[in-house]
């Protein structure tokens, strides 16, 4: 298996193979809870008007939004994990726009096939992307200058390569002063308590797939 690493749009529109997308903070890990929490799918946008159209036409669908990390007016629900647990979305539709995760899914064109990835889904993502034979994989992530994204990759990299995860995966970003800031919960949108729920590693054991049909990029729980 030979395996890359690539960041941000640009390289997720060149991204080959079986292509894992990443967003730890915080779009798939609200991907991963939604599923969790029993919505039935997860739709990928890139515009907040795009979401708004699309939740219209999806009969009791839910939201999720931000433009450059902040609340959306109308909106009730942020890129929040803490918030999508408090939601009711057994057998809804989350449509989710965000700034860094959903922009690069929608990039990788040239995929073979596409999975959403972060922290809490990194063994079954890569005991999914295995067991689906690949023999080249693509490492997106979709912020390759935040810590956590690069640490993600890291992770399913080593679960790919079946070697011991790092065990500095984190030790960066937990001392750095952007994590403090976060971890604050001082941001609009974005509680405290999203941060120990997106480092939550492994907590699920189903990979996220995604696929595209008449509505757009759909992302899906499967177990593995």
């Amino acid at each position: 298996m030979e395996i890359r690493h690539a960041g941000g749009v640009e390289g997720a529109a060149t991204a080959e193979g079986a292509v894992v997308v990443i967003d730890v903070f915080r779009a798939f890990s609200v991907s991963a809870y939604a599923l969790a929490g029993g919505a039935h799918a997860c739709r990928l946008v890139r515009e907040v008007g795009q979401a708004r159209d699309l939740a219209a036409r999806l009969p009791g669908a839910v939201i999720s939004a931000e433009v450059g990390g902040l609340p959306v007016d109308g909106i009730e629900i942020s890129n929040s994990p803490a918030q999508i647990r408090q939601a009711d979305l057994a057998g809804r539709v989350l449509v989710q726009r965000t700034s860094a995760g959903t922009q690069a899914m929608a990039a990788a064109v040239c995929a073979g096939q596409r999975f959403a990835a972060s922290l809490v889904v990194a063994a079954a993502t890569a005991r999914a992307v295995t067991a689906g034979g690949a023999s080249l994989v693509t490492l997106v992530a979709s912020r390759p200058d935040h810590l956590e994204d690069v640490a993600c990759a890291r992770l399913v990299e080593a679960y790919l390569r079946g070697t011991a995860p790092p065990e500095d995966l984190l030790t960066e970003l937990l001392a750095s002063e952007r994590y403090r800031r976060l971890a604050a919960g001082v941001h609009p949108g974005s509680p405290a308590a999203d941060y120990p729920l997106a480092l939550a590693t492994d907590r699920f054991d189903f990979a996220m797939p995604a696929g595209e049909d008449e509505l757009g990029i759909v992302v899906t729980a499967r177990c593995c």
